[in-house]
């Protein structure tokens, strides 16, 4: 005898306490060409069983086939809404290994993008119900945790975290690098929080790693000495070999280092969960390189389950857009930033989020980038709060009187906003700032980064 199981749920059917009993995911479908729209609800039922227990096909039900368990173990879709191409799916907890973050991934972003009844296909969003949320480690310091390691006053928690990426990207040797560290570092009021290596920074013949790691964390301890203020440098150690990534993060510790970058997409899940368990103790920052490859286009996971994921696996900061910046759309960045930070992220019905109770894994600070320039630093704020690292490269470096003048302006802009002062009025009043040198330029809104 062979059967081939029911994936649709009854009429009406939600599922049970799916905090402890279900993961759901939330998917937007369309179906291939010349695949007529009434098949819609076929092809969802479809998609449930490949991405759980079922195949195309009826299958045996012999005493060995397992067939019980795949009743018991199947998807259900529900909330079909076939005018606007959604589906939810809902999937029993024990249907996945808690833990294991690439195993689990394979079912629901799996197998289901290749079906050729499917044009394209969103994983919109993902609820993860306790059992698999506790069963990764989360932030080892998130937002908290990172004030504490800056030894923060109680002035200071109120504020954005400020730093600069190195631009140009690539060109500078190690030696230069940690020159332009300790300018950026010491101008102003010397209260600049961090430097960053961009993405393309990894160990290159004229910049290699190590060296890099020495020089920048010796200036670093030399500046927090004069400065009175802790400093972070996030170093990139992404490499396609996990065992390599972790012995540049113990330089780092061996060098007083209290931070690492890595690029979260580009190595992978199972890096990120490695390095998060075995790393010295280091800040996590997490760069997500190549996200656009993923979360955008026909067939697309989006940037809310990437946040959710790596918020999972225990970066304690990582990139979530900036508002009106790189043609996202409007309010994305703000529904991630919520993703990232909330105890509990309520459902959003413009995006079709789930929600997520997060029980009790510790916060990600989310970061701002892209465009942005001291004169826009209000605008941020305002969207995303003051628990944010808000980076500014071409924002500092192009400031038309120099580095240290870029860097002045963007103390004098978070200077402003946490004394209640507009960023136009402060420029009125003070008319040769370096902060009115910058909008000047720029202006007072982000720059579209095409």
């Amino acid at each position: 005898m062979a059967v081939q199981l029911n994936y649709l749920a009854p009429n009406g059917w939600q599922p049970d306490n799916p905090d402890e009993n279900y993961v759901l995911v939330q998917y937007k479908l369309e179906l291939a060409e010349g695949i007529d729209d009434s098949k819609f609800v076929d092809a969802a039922a479809s998609i449930a069983a490949e991405s759980s227990t079922g195949t195309w096909t009826k299958v045996d039900t012999g005493p060995d086939s397992g067939i019980k368990n795949a009743q018991n173990y199947k998807a259900l879709v529900y909330d079909i809404d076939t005018a606007g191409h959604f589906f939810k799916v809902a999937y029993k907890t024990d249907l996945f290994e808690a833990g294991n973050m690439s195993g689990f991934l394979a079912g629901p972003c799996g197998n289901i993008a290749g079906m050729k009844m499917v044009g394209g296909i969103r994983v919109i969003d993902i609820r993860f119900p306790k059992k698999f949320v506790v069963s990764f480690p989360g932030p080892r310091y998130g937002i908290k945790g990172v004030r504490d390691l800056l030894s923060q006053n109680e002035k200071s928690r109120t504020m954005p975290i400020l730093g600069t990426v190195f631009k140009p990207k690539v060109g500078r040797t190690a030696v230069e690098q940690a020159q332009v560290a300790k300018k950026l570092w010491t101008a102003g009021d010397g209260s600049y929080d961090f430097v960053k290596d961009d993405e393309n920074l990894t160990s290159l013949v004229f910049n290699k790693f190590e060296e890099r790691v020495r020089l920048i964390h010796q200036l670093q301890k030399e500046v927090e000495e004069e400065t009175g203020f802790k400093k972070l440098y996030l170093c990139n150690i992404t490499h396609s070999d996990i065992n390599i990534m972790l012995e540049k993060a113990n330089l780092i510790k061996e060098n007083g280092g209290r931070c690492l970058m890595m690029d979260v997409v580009t190595t992978g899940f199972a890096a990120v969960h490695t390095v998060r368990l075995k790393n010295p103790g280091l800040i996590i920052h997490a760069h997500r390189a190549m996200h656009g490859f993923i979360t955008r286009g026909n067939f697309s996971i989006s940037m809310f389950v990437l946040a959710k994921v790596f918020r999972l696996l225990g970066v304690d900061s990582l990139h979530s857009g900036s508002p009106k910046a790189k043609m996202e759309d409007y309010g994305e960045s703000e529904e991630t930033v919520n993703i990232l930070r909330e105890e509990i992220t309520a459902p959003n019905p413009k995006f079709k989020t789930l929600g997520q109770n997060w029980f009790g894994k510790k916060p990600v600070w989310p970061v701002a980038s892209g465009g942005l320039h001291p004169g826009v630093l209000d605008k941020v704020i305002a969207k995303l709060g003051n628990d944010c690292y808000i980076q500014l490269g071409g924002g500092v470096f192009g400031h038309p009187e120099g580095i240290k003048r870029g860097v002045e302006a963007a103390l004098e802009a978070r200077k402003a906003i946490s004394e209640g002062i507009s960023i136009k009025d402060y420029v009125e009043k003070y008319p040769k700032s370096a902060l009115a040198v910058a909008i000047n330029l720029w202006g007072t809104e982000p720059k579209i980064v095409y």
